[in-house]
């Protein structure tokens, strides 16, 4: 599969693109497993790491044209890492601020990337909301990590790009979801390729679980604390978008324990020799923990003959983590 420089120009954003085509490949172990050709969109191949660049960096180039002058952002981990690697490619300041709880190797990766770093709050909430203040006092232009409508077309891309590799409409798509930038992105992606009609699995994580919530409540739920190892699924409040899709798709929500993200992680390194974190094992488990057989015998889900993956990625994992999950969950 080629891979597209950032020079490469996309049919839908019409600007030079900062992320890279990636690959869409048949999992010979995974369909075993499953019984259907299970394909994988594999987003940990971007140039930092996730698909997060492709709307982040879709974000910042449309701020750029319009006089943008400095960006501010708040992320604890994969956002930030797309928005300085933005920053970077655009010849553009950026100010982030992490939450206390990010591992302190992601702001050595931002201040290799050019960034500069502050360290605030307990929470992406509480970092997001120091964020707006500094927009609004500097002049600065704010960031938001997964909700803003630029940010849902750049993801968008990932569908019609997997529309393309595909010779066919899958009969589900999974992925996981956090604030909902990726979810509305994949959605928005589904309403320009007419795939509109597909079911889509959206896993979360106990204690990460803002969007199953909400669902259930039919209203945005905040949760008190982040409390999953899934950090990266870590908004407090998903997206007021995001519980709109509900009235209009076909979306499953589904929540796994931190120990089935866990156990995704460490199956999918041994089936295909990829490190992701633990958010990326929350999709994974879909496939790993049956998901998608219960759902079908439960009558959620028909016949499947084949399934599209996200694999979103992530930065934030190590061998070193892998590890102390394996012994934490007795894996």
């Amino acid at each position: 599969m080629e891979s597209h420089s950032n020079q490469h120009k996309t049919e839908d954003t019409k600007v030079p693109s900062l992320h890279y085509v990636t690959p869409c490949f048949l999992s010979e172990a995974l369909s075993r497993s499953t019984g259907f050709q299970t394909y994988m969109k594999l987003e940990n191949l971007q140039p930092c790491g996730s698909f997060k660049i492709r709307g982040i960096g879709y974000f910042c180039q449309k701020a750029k044209e319009n006089g943008a002058k400095k960006f501010v952002c708040s992320s604890g981990g994969n956002a930030g890492m797309a928005a300085a690697y933005a920053a970077r490619k655009l010849n553009m300041p950026i100010l982030i601020l992490l939450p206390k709880t990010s591992p302190s190797f992601v702001a050595d990766i931002l201040k290799r990337e050019g960034a500069e770093v502050e360290i605030f709050g307990e929470s992406f909430d509480e970092a997001n909301f120091r964020s707006l203040e500094i927009a609004k006092e500097k002049g600065f232009t704010h960031i938001h990590a997964f909700d803003h409508p630029d940010v849902w077309e750049g993801h968008s891309s990932l569908i019609t790009e997997a529309a393309e590799q595909l010779n066919k409409k899958p009969d589900v798509i999974v992925t996981c979801v956090g604030g909902g930038g990726l979810l509305i992105g994949i959605t928005e992606g589904m309403k320009k390729v007419g795939w509109e009609d597909v079911p889509v699995v959206a896993m979360e994580t106990k204690g990460a679980d803002c969007y199953n919530k909400a669902i259930e409540k039919g209203q945005l739920v905040t949760l008190p604390a982040i409390t999953s190892i899934a950090k990266c699924l870590g908004a407090l409040t998903a997206a007021k978008t995001a519980l709109e899709l509900y009235k209009d798709f076909k979306i499953l929500s589904v929540v796994v324990d931190d120990k089935e993200a866990a156990n995704a992680c460490l199956q999918f390194l041994a089936d295909e020799r990829m490190m992701v974190e633990a958010s990326c094992g929350a999709t994974l488990a879909a496939i790993y923990s049956n998901v998608i057989r219960k759902l079908q015998e439960g009558g959620k889900l028909g016949g499947i003959r084949s399934a599209l993956v996200i694999v979103c990625g992530g930065k934030l994992v190590t061998l070193d983590l892998l590890q102390t999950w394996k012994e934490q969950f007795s894996l």
